[in-house]
C-alpha cells in the first residue's frame, strides 16, 4: 500500500544528516540504591547521511538509551555524540523523536497535532501548507479534523511520525514505532516508512525487537549486547543488508541472515535431521 503523494512545494525537507558514537557509555544508579549500573559502554557506529539503520539487542541492552543520548534527551557519561560533526544538544532540534506509543493530545484535532511538531516561528501560511502535504504523504488528508480518539491506532501513528517529520528533521529517530501495532497494520507501516523516506529522505536510525523488520527496512543492522557476563552493552556485530529498498521479504538471502541474527541473540540454530528414504518391500 502507497500513501505518498507529490512532493510539497513548500517546506523542503532538511538534507540528511551523520551521525557518529565514539566510544559511548552510559550509567545509572544502581537500583540498591549504592554505587552505579554501567547500561553502554565503549559505543562506537557510524551513520551515513540518509542511511536507515536498525538497532536490535535483548531487552534492556541499552537500545532506547542510545536512542536519547543521539536525540539529546539525555547525555552520555563517556564519550562523544556529534550530528553534522558538531555535538548533540539538548534536545536537538536537528532530531525528531516517534515512540511506540503515538503519545496524541487527544483534545487536539489529527492535523493541530502534527503542527505541533513544526519548528517555532514557522510562518502560519507555510506551516498549514507543510501539515496539509505531511497528512497526504501518510494517508490521512481526510482524517486531519478528526481527534485522537476517532482513529485506528495505525492511523494515529501515522499522525506521529507526520508530526516528527514536520520539523524537517536531518536525523529521524525511531523507538519501537511499529510494536504496539497488529501483523497486518505493522507491515503497512512499514511500506509507509519506505514510501515517506523515499519522499522525504533522511537519516533514520529504528530500535526494534523485529529481525524481519529490521532487515526488510534497513541498509545496516546493528547488534547490541553484552559480554554474557551481565556486562555493559556495546556493539556486537553489524550486519550489512544486500539488496535495494524495497525488498522481497521472501528473499533467501533475508531468511539466512534472519537465522544469523537470531542466533547472535540467543536464539538457537534448530536442523533439520535428513530422514532415509523409505524401502520398497
Amino acid at each position: 500500500m502507497t500513501y505518498a503523494s507529490a512532493p510539497a512545494t513548500t517546506g523542503a525537507p532538511a538534507r540528511a544528516l551523520p551521525v557518529r558514537l565514539t566510544g559511548v557509555g552510559r550509567s545509572f544508579p544502581a537500583s540498591s540504591g549504592a554505587g552505579s549500573r554501567a547500561v553502554l559502554a565503549g559505543v562506537d557506529l557510524e551513520v551515513r547521511a540518509g542511511e536507515i539503520v536498525a538497532l536490535l539487542g535483548p531487552s534492556g541492552c541499552g537500545k532506547s538509551t542510545l536512542l536519547r543520548l543521539i536525540s539529546g534527551l539525555d547525555a552520555p557519561d563517556a564519550g562523544s555524540v556529534t550530528i553534522d560533526d558538531r555535538p548533540v544538544q539538548p534536545v536537538d532540534q536537528r532530531c525528531a523523536v516517534a515512540f511506540q506509543e503515538p503519545r496524541l493530545l487527544p483534545w487536539r484535532t489529527i492535523a493541530h497535532n502534527v503542527q505541533l511538531g513544526l519548528p517555532r516561528g514557522t510562518d502560519r501560511a507555510a506551516g498549514r501548507a507543510r501539515v496539509s502535504h505531511l497528512l497526504g504523504l501518510v494517508g490521512l488528508d481526510v482524517a486531519g479534523g478528526l481527534r485522537p480518539r476517532q482513529v485506528s491506532g495505525g492511523m494515529a501513528q501515522r499522525a506521529s511520525l507526520a508530526r516528527a517529520l514536520s520539523r524537517t528533521p536531518g536525523v529521524l529517530v525511531l523507538d519501537e514505532p511499529f510494536g504496539a501495532l497488529d501483523a497486518l497494520t505493522r507491515l503497512r507501516m512499514q511500506d509507509l516508512l519506505l514510501d515517506v523516506h523515499g519522499a522525504e529522505p533522511t537519516t533514520v536510525i529504528l530500535v526494534t525487537h523485529d529481525v524481519d523488520e529490521a532487515l526488510f527496512l534497513a541498509d545496516r543492522v546493528v547488534l547490541l549486547g553484552s559480554d554474557g557476563r551481565g556486562g555493559a552493552a556495546g556493539v556486537r556485530d553489524i550486519v550489512t543488508v544486500p539488496g535495494r529498498r524495497p525488498r522481497d521479504r521472501a528473499h533467501p538471502r533475508l531468511a539466512e541472515l534472519r537465522a544469523d541474527l537470531l542466533e547472535g541473540l540467543g536464539v538457537p540454530r534448530h536442523h533439520e535431521t535428513p530422514t532415509a528414504p523409505r524401502s520398497t518391500p
